[in-house]
């Protein structure tokens, strides 16, 4: 398909929802530390898997060492800027193509990028709160904590707003989503396949018969989409916004 016809699609959308997969983060330049190297050096390096340590139970029993993970392997991550993708996403969205962004990444890229009706399933790390009293914390004060950040008026640890292994989504964010996909007549996949738990979780709210799949790597749960580009995001997102004017 041609981005002169997807863009026909979009121009004639009443609604057009968006989800917002993996390849789009590593795209950005944000690394898999769940996968590949990376992961051998985070077990070698704290003892324990990426998978472990940021779990529920390893946060309830072993805080000091979740905090240490989460900011030097986490947070480090959000010196890298939203991307050409995201930017593109935004702009596109400014221009009324995008009408509400899914995403499960907790690093904010679409927020940041300026794009709005961003529903980040899994929370965000720019979200942080005090369990016991409800005060929140911005990103910076989990950040620049020494050990353990604890609340300023009754001490107790400070939480990120995200879903760790172990938890459930919120029922009010999933229902939420469930809600923009229904009413969408396009359904935008980008930088994920089909079978992605992102999709798993949400495709079958779609009602329409224009879902499209924007993914690099062909694979074979493609076969459920009703339009496949294999291209990059970042590059068809740019040539979608050329093509704007």
């Amino acid at each position: 398909m041609s981005g002169d016809n997807l863009l026909k699609i979009l121009k004639e959308s009443r609604y057009t929802t968006v989800l917002s997969g993996f390849g789009m983060l590593l795209e950005n330049g944000y690394p898999s530390i769940r996968d590949g190297d990376m992961s051998y050096d985070i077990e070698e390096k704290y003892g324990y898997s990426m998978e472990e340590m940021f779990s529920s139970a390893f946060y309830s029993t072993r805080k000091e060492q979740f905090y240490e993970f989460y900011r030097n392997e986490m947070l480090s991550q959000l010196e890298t800027p939203p991307g050409k993708g995201f930017m593109e996403m935004a702009e596109l969205q400014r221009r009324g193509m995008f009408q509400c962004i899914i995403t499960r990444r907790i690093y904010g890229l679409p927020d940041r990028a300026g794009c709005w009706n961003v529903i980040n399933l899994h929370g965000s790390v720019y979200d942080n709160f005090c369990p016991h009293c409800g005060k929140k914390y911005p990103m910076e004060y989990v950040r620049d904590s020494a050990r353990v950040p604890l609340c300023e008026d009754c001490k107790t640890p400070v939480r990120p707003r995200v879903c760790l292994f172990g938890e459930m989504v919120d029922n009010g964010v999933i229902t939420r989503a469930a809600e923009e996909i229904l009413k969408a007549d396009v359904l935008l996949v980008l930088g994920s396949h089909l079978n992605s738990y992102l999709c798993n979780q949400l495709i079958n709210y779609y009602e329409g018969d224009k879902l499209i799949l924007v993914n690099e790597t062909p694979h074979y749960a493609e076969r459920l989409a009703n339009i496949i580009i294999h291209e990059r995001v970042d590059r068809l997102l740019e040539q979608l916004r050329i093509k704007l004017g």
